[in-house]
């Protein structure tokens, strides 16, 4: 029995509200069970010095948490002087994803910055902040469009991503803080609509894992991925 009495394959409640923020040119606030991370998208006519003069857009995101996201309170970073390893880690992942589903060339030369903040942690932050944030850039690049800024849509598919694992023995989908800190085997796999992957991301925490069980997470995360894009698909309607 999963601590929350989910069965197996059973995704957290989702909520993702559109327009979270006034100033943003996208945002939404996605709400993964009690996990809650606030996703804005930015506009920039300008683009990094590596990309000046070759046409190409970028995507890129930064990610933090607010220091009582979780039970005890967390240091700014900034306070800090520096970024924590786990951090950077985070946002590089956010953005490769992004960008895995964008046309930098049809984006033209302009950055669009996802900042992803984590309100409150309960499992799967940077899961919540990649599927949120796809929403906010999508959200951006249809003001975009709108505005005739660009000629073509420059988000070739919806992008999403949910941790699976195995917990007390047994595969499960989307796991909260309670089964993750004591999961055997932790995962977090980023897909497309098209069901291709992006990245997948597996360590054993306690226990090794098979190709067969493997293959367990990744049905159960396509499952759930799919779940994912069908809210997101709300969301923007």
């Amino acid at each position: 029995m999963r601590p929350s009495g989910r069965n197996l394959d059973m995704l957290r409640p989702i909520s993702i509200e559109p327009g979270a923020t006034r100033h943003a040119e996208g945002s939404c606030l996605i709400s993964v069970g009690d996990t809650k991370v606030l996703c804005t998208a930015s506009l920039e006519d300008r683009t990094p010095p590596f990309l000046r003069n070759t046409g190409l857009g970028w995507v890129t995101a930064e990610y933090g948490m607010l220091p009582r996201a979780t039970n005890t309170r967390i240091r700014r970073e900034a306070a800090a002087g520096k970024q924590q390893g786990r951090t950077v880690e985070i946002q590089r992942l956010i953005g490769r994803s992004l960008r895995a589903c964008v046309d930098r060339s049809a984006l033209g030369e302009r950055q669009i910055t996802i900042d992803c903040d984590v309100l409150q942690a309960d499992g799967g932050t940077r899961c919540a902040a990649i599927t949120g944030g796809w929403v906010a850039l999508r959200l951006a690049v249809n003001k975009l469009l709108a505005a005739g800024d660009v000629t073509s849509d420059p988000i070739t598919d919806h992008l999403a991503a949910v941790s699976c694992g195995i917990y007390a023995g047994l595969p499960v989908l989307d796991l909260d803080y309670a089964e993750d800190s004591q999961a055997g085997v932790d995962g977090n796999f980023i897909l497309l609509g098209s069901q291709r992957l992006v990245e997948g991301q597996m360590s054993a925490e306690g226990a090794t894992f098979s190709r067969a069980e493997m293959d367990q997470l990744l049905d159960l995360a396509e499952k759930g991925v799919a779940e994912l894009i069908a809210a997101q698909k709300v969301a923007i309607a």
